[in-house]
């Protein structure tokens, strides 16, 4: 029990974030409360700190990256032609929108999308004039594909980082079997969306009213070096796989090689149009405390009880066949996600599919199904991830308040159905891609 109120008291400070603490220093005060009542010992951080470093150090990395060719108008770019390739209708804007936020998810991750095509879409929506109900329409849509799409590479999620690494997954592996479930979701996630906003989404649209996507480039440079850069980055990763590198070391010499460009090192009397000082100053810092405090009291209430608990639910689930293991183990982490946040429940998750005695087939397929519960079950409620969390905070700010009621009659009635494909992808695929 005491661990169980020290999480919620975390849990509490990390969305209220009483006195602009942050969501670092938040959970860092829960840190010190599970070391100081010895629900955790000194011993435990270097456990977490060994799970978590080379996801956390990724995701800023990647964030980074995110945030250049953010400033060098590259997104806006990339929305401006899919606003164009609309054609002025409604119905064909409205999928093209939900494809480009697959492809920022899947290689900027879900918070890229969150943090960087949210803001964009909204001013393009204002420019266009749409109503609010349609507007409202496509910028759920953006929120809901950030979480949905984000299973294809290990860089697509913070959750996927941390649970490859925990389970030595390959990033040739793991894409070999996320990227065809990846597609069944983006597919089943095209139809509930289309199918529920069907009446907001406008039949035309102005398209004269949109800028042209050439204006939308305020770095030439920059934004002619993302395509080749992207490019050698993906390839890097899927050819590094053999030696085990850690994808801290890959991306942020991605982020590096970036930041020389924008910031003209090797080109002395160049003007920069970017200010990489307030790149790294928006930089997500607080996550590295975030993942080093939240983790940790999160490993004391598995050490306490939750872990041994959801193992012996995973051993049930696994004597059931593997159809319902994976099923099962997708849901559940869902649940969890949805309740304490993904972050957290991806570890839960972790080592209770660690402990579970099932076979080695079951247990890759739990191994992904956690990731997929923990990818979609976000959806649930506003405190499912910190990708949420971020959405509704930008778009707060750009006027559009979205209440916690309205969020769950939407996310609670999108999300089952494509996690239920996703998992179902998995169950299906998994064993026919690992066959001899």
């Amino acid at each position: 029990m005491l661990a169980f109120a020290i999480f919620l008291i975390t849990l509490v400070l990390v969305i209220w974030q009483p006195r602009g603490l942050g969501i670092g220093w938040s959970a860092l005060g829960g840190a010190a409360l599970a070391l100081a009542t010895g629900v955790v010992g000194w011993g435990d951080v270097g456990v977490v700190w060994h799970i978590v470093w080379d996801a956390t150090f990724t995701f800023v990395a990647l964030i980074i990256i995110s945030l250049i060719l953010d400033e060098a108008g590259f997104f806006a770019w990339a929305a401006l032609h899919i606003a164009r390739w609309g054609d002025g209708r409604g119905r064909r804007l409205f999928p093209l929108i939900v494809v480009l936020g697959a492809l920022i998810s899947a290689v900027f991750a879900n918070d890229g999308t969150a943090l960087l095509l949210t803001p964009i879409v909204v001013a393009i929506l204002a420019r266009l004039e749409f109503s609010t109900g349609a507007a409202l329409a496509f910028i759920i849509a953006t929120g809901f594909v950030a979480d949905s799409t984000s299973l294809p590479l290990v860089i697509s999620n913070l959750v996927n980082i941390v649970s490859a690494n925990f389970f030595d997954v390959g990033f040739t592996r793991y894409a070999q079997v996320m990227v065809p479930v990846d597609l069944v979701s983006l597919a089943a996630t095209l139809l509930v969306l289309g199918w529920y906003f069907r009446r907001e989404v406008p039949r035309t649209y102005d398209v004269e009213r949109l800028e042209p996507p050439a204006r939308a480039i305020r770095d030439p440079q920059v934004f002619r070096a993302a395509f080749p850069l992207l490019a050698v980055l993906l390839v890097a990763l899927f050819l590094t796989t053999r030696w085990q590198l850690p994808f801290s070391v890959i991306m942020g010499t991605a982020a590096l090689v970036l930041m020389a460009i924008a910031g003209r090192w090797f080109t002395p009397g160049h003007v920069h149009v970017i200010s990489l000082a307030r790149v790294l100053r928006n930089a997500p810092w607080q996550i590295v405390l975030f993942s080093l405090g939240m983790y940790l009291v999160v490993y004391g209430l598995g050490n306490a009880w939750l872990t041994a608990g959801a193992s012996r639910v995973l051993v049930w689930l696994g004597g059931q066949g593997d159809l319902v293991a994976t099923v099962g183990t997708g849901f559940l982490s869902a649940l969890l996600a949805s309740l304490m946040n993904n972050m957290p429940s991806t570890l839960v998750g972790a080592l209770a599919i660690d402990q579970a005695t099932v076979s080695d087939t079951t247990r890759e397929l739990m191994v992904y199904a956690n990731v997929i519960g923990n990818d979609l079950g976000p959806k649930f409620t506003p405190i499912g991830s910190l990708a949420t969390l971020l959405w509704l905070h930008v778009l707060a700010g750009k006027g559009y308040r979205i209440g916690w009621g309205q969020y769950m009659k939407v996310g609670l009635l999108i999300t089952p159905p494509v996690l239920l494909a996703a998992l179902l992808a998995l169950a299906f695929w998994l064993p026919a891609v690992t066959a001899p």
